[in-house]
């Protein structure tokens, strides 16, 4: 009932956002930006943390996350062309440090479209830092809740599956944006930082949705995501995992590298492989 409630007040605050990035998206291809059939996702290697750049056939363009610093903004700069300088949409998944600790920056350089975020706050005040930067800019705010989907107008969609609820008083894992990109037989689950217990809501709500061809593994390959009967319905062909060499933590923990392993998913880090690339025309998915 509080969900119908919370849902019935804020549609047409979602559908606004939708349609903003909608029509954003819309005039990125009309403007000339040539199309050259191809999907092309970047897991950037910002050491210790998340950075995802989508880069859709016709450029319209989304960036999941931003890293711990700084090391975002020259990531993008090795991809997006000299003084392009445009960002259509960035998601947020949680405000954890290590993945919007670069976004006030990237915020501050880049014009955005539309940010994406699930709601949640932080103890840090990196979350503060970002909602300045996104008022002194006057970028549009959208809550990320399942169902939501981002076309862009060139056959790739990008589908939120979580949050499905509110998610404002939640621990900053737990809420994280999960979504989905699809571009004809291609497909890629982004899972932010959430653990086992989130996995298996989504496993609750459509197991189908799941299968996957490129996973990447939540947080950072710890032991509190990637459960075997989650990693089986994903049932990746790739699992991509985003953390720094030598970190703190130990991840990627073994028990997730065994369980992919099981799965038969092929294992890409950007420890060992820096920036990883993905493209895609629809039917033939590679790494570049």
């Amino acid at each position: 009932m509080e969900y119908m409630q919370t849902f019935r007040a804020r549609w047409k605050e979602w559908l606004a956002g939708l349609l903003l990035l909608a029509n954003i998206l819309v005039w990125a291809a009309v403007l000339g930006r040539r199309a050259d059939g191809n999907l092309r996702v970047y897991f950037l290697d910002v050491g210790q943390g998340d950075a995802i750049l989508i880069d859709s056939p016709s450029h319209g363009r989304v960036l999941i996350d931003g890293g711990r610093n700084r090391t975002v903004l020259s990531q993008l700069g090795k991809i997006l062309p000299f003084a392009d300088k445009r960002i259509d949409a960035i998601i947020a998944t949680h405000p954890d440090a290590d993945h919007i600790g670069g976004l006030p920056e990237v915020v501050r350089r880049y014009d955005v479209g539309l940010i994406i975020e699930p709601g949640v706050e932080s103890d840090n005040d990196i979350d503060d830092e970002l909602a300045k930067r996104v008022d002194e800019k006057n970028i549009e705010t959208v809550l990320a809740r399942r169902g939501q989907v981002i076309n862009f107008g060139d056959g790739v969609r990008l589908t939120i599956l979580f949050p499905d609820r509110d998610v404002s008083n939640w621990e900053t894992n737990d809420a994280s944006v999960v979504a989905r990109l699809e571009y004809g037989e291609s497909s890629f689950l982004f899972t932010g930082d959430s653990p086992i217990r989130i996995e298996n809501i989504l496993l609750g709500l459509n197991k189908q949705i799941l299968d996957t061809d490129v996973l990447k593994a939540g947080h950072h390959g710890s032991r509190t995501s990637t459960s075997l009967t989650f990693a089986e319905a994903v049932s990746p062909e790739y699992a991509v995992i985003s953390a720094g060499k030598d970190n703190t933590y130990g991840h990627p923990h073994k028990e997730v590298l065994n369980i992919l392993e099981k799965v038969g998913a092929k294992i890409l880090s950007t420890i060992d492989s820096g920036t990883i690339e993905f493209e895609t025309d629809g039917k033939t998915l590679k790494i570049k």
